[in-house]
């Protein structure tokens, strides 16, 4: 949920099918005699890149303060990505184009760095307006408040902010010091394959897929509750699921982002609509004691709930989700011209965050206490109101359910089928073909996930647990303990030669002097791994306690018979 800005400041919105087509390359193409490239590779031809964007800066500044933020900054960051792309694809018009099965014909070392710079053209505004559309919304926040209360609630979203900020930075530092035109980084599994190797990247890319498809199933349940309010309860709850899952199939068809473009910017105003209404309703209507399955009576908040550890936990895991976009940060940041000022999209998008789902939180829960229902625009009384904003939010939902299925496919596609199978790329005949069957299959497990649990809270804090946590609080401190340590081992090697990159090294990760040069050649830097393990271990406790309570809380709801998978009586209906 943000402010719209026009459809064309999307990065996706400038590269068509046609062009991505183009400006494929072999993947591996630069890789002498299939050597893997080391740290110190990467590194270097990442100092190269930084120092082409740095000057490229001096020539189209990009400034502007809080007050141009939302119409002259996005104004100027359009006019700046056109320059870009003019650029972009004027310093690629030699590239080589497409065979029949969509790869290319010989291609240079020039021509793939202009092919691939030529892919990145979003500027720092275009990013921030991408971080704010891609959560969910800030309508469980209430819930979160109405479990943990004003207080310990207040303060979670504070300290969870600071350390989504401190995660954010460190994917921004290590983006800088790995990504080139040469070798660049294009997914999160990308950039922890180079520090920690294949098996962190096959981690990455495992909890992704799994994060974005229990998205998708999260949305059809949340659309499933809204047209059953909507129904009066008569229609069946699962085939509320299908008639969404029918169309997320449908709607999921169309293959590239850049077409997404316009119905994204409806989606945010829909949720700006949606955002207001639930505020207004909640503030001039009685709560909806029947959703919240509790017999009415006078409001009750409090400054600290003093209950379950579970349920505190289950809430403040929907704070976590708040925070969630950490897991495509480095795509955005792919997309960008110059990803130096990644800084200024995520602080501003942070700030945005805290303060307006914070404030949404705080006065729905304020107006309805005990009566919270998640998500909160389904805990309107009065059924015209209702029906209103659940009309609104179901075209914003199936929205977003489609543009995180669209990225969903393409990352199980790509990184297990392609690259283990060896099926045909999505931008050839077959690949579009198989790419409409798995956005089928996608949409069918994700209604399987959201009939199977029909328990909004309880998946969503799971999800939080085991997918979100580790991409925004559990990854990052971990990614930057490796890459410092690898950095420091280096220091008493010889000078690094680009045309024999293993040359250098005096020993190896088997000799026990690169590990004592990696923990104790720089103070700072030890003291700083030992902050990062601690704050990983930290994490990792958090999110098993955190994944065990959702999931406990699963359990118990099916053992009381209040919840039941795929069945035709809704969560939301308590009339038996």
């Amino acid at each position: 949920m943000a402010f719209t800005i026009e459809a064309s400041v999307d990065p996706q919105v400038y590269v068509s099918e046609k062009e991505e087509r183009n400006a494929y390359v072999p993947e591996n193409y630069h890789i002498p005699d299939g050597t893997t490239p080391n740290l110190e590779t990467y590194m270097y031809y990442a100092k190269i890149q930084r120092d082409k964007e740095a000057l490229s800066a001096k020539n189209d500044t990009e400034s502007g303060l809080w007050g141009g933020l939302f119409s002259r900054k996005f104004k100027r960051s359009q006019e700046s990505d056109k320059r870009s792309v003019a650029s972009a694809n004027s310093d690629g018009k030699n590239v080589a184009p497409p065979s029949d099965e969509g790869g290319a014909a010989q291609v240079t070392a020039g021509e793939y760095r202009a092919a691939s710079g030529a892919l990145r053209t979003a500027t720092w505004g275009s990013v921030f307006y991408l971080i704010t559309t891609d959560i969910l919304g800030p309508y469980s926040t209430p819930w979160a408040f109405q479990q943990v209360g004003y207080g310990p609630g207040v303060a979670c979203f504070f300290v969870f902010g600071i350390l989504a900020a401190y995660g954010g930075l460190i994917l921004w530092r290590l983006f800088l010091k790995l990504d080139s035109e040469r070798y660049p980084v294009k997914s999160f599994g990308e950039l922890g394959q180079r520090i920690y190797g294949r098996w962190f990247g096959n981690l990455c890319n495992i909890l992704q897929s799994l994060q974005l498809v229990f998205n998708v199933g999260i949305i059809i349940l949340q659309n499933g509750q809204g047209l059953s309010q909507m129904a009066h309860f008569r229609l069946c709850f699962s085939v509320c699921n299908v008639v969404w899952t029918l169309a997320g199939m449908f709607l999921g068809q169309i293959r590239t982002l850049q077409k997404f473009g316009s119905i994204a910017n409806l989606a945010i105003w829909l949720n700006i609509t949606v955002l207001i209404m639930t505020m207004a309703f909640a503030a001039n209507s009685p709560p909806n004691y029947t959703a919240s399955t509790l017999p009415a009576g006078p409001v009750i908040t409090q400054a600290i709930n003093v209950q379950a550890f579970e349920n505190q936990l289950n809430g403040i895991m929907q704070i976590v989700f708040s925070y969630g976009g950490a897991m495509i940060f480095v795509e955005f940041m792919a997309e960008m011209r110059r990803p130096m000022d990644f800084w200024k999209a995520m602080a501003y998008s942070q700030i945005f965050i805290f303060i307006v789902y914070m404030f949404f939180g705080l006065f729905v829960y304020s107006y309805q206490g005990q009566f919270v229902v998640n998500p909160a625009n389904q805990g309107i009384s009065t059924y015209g109101l209702q029906t209103a904003g659940n009309a609104i939010s179901l075209t914003a939902g199936i929205i977003a359910a489609a543009l995180y299925g669209n990225i969903g496919v393409k990352i199980i596609y790509n990184n297990i089928f392609v690259a283990m199978f060896d099926f045909p790329k999505l931008t050839v005949t077959r690949g579009k073909y198989y790419f409409a069957i798995f956005v089928i299959v996608y949409w069918a497990i994700a209604f399987v996930i959201a009939s199977a649990i029909p328990q909004f809270s309880a998946l969503s804090s799971l999800v939080a647990a085991v997918c979100i946590f580790q991409f925004t609080y559990t990854f990052p401190p971990f990614m930057i303990m490796g890459y410092f340590l690898q950095v420091d081992a280096a220091k008493d090697d010889g000078e690094f030669d680009i045309n024999n990159p293993y040359a250098h090294r005096i020993d190896s990760w088997t000799d026990i002097s690169r590990w004592q040069r990696a923990a104790f050649y720089n103070t700072w830097h030890f003291f700083f791994a030992v902050w990062n393990f601690l704050l990983t271990l930290a994490c990792l406790a958090c999110a098993i306690l955190s994944a065990y309570s959702a999931v406990n809380t699963i359990v118990t709801a099916f053992q009381s018979s209040s919840s039941a998978a795929f069945s035709c009586h809704s969560p939301l209906d308590v009339s038996g």
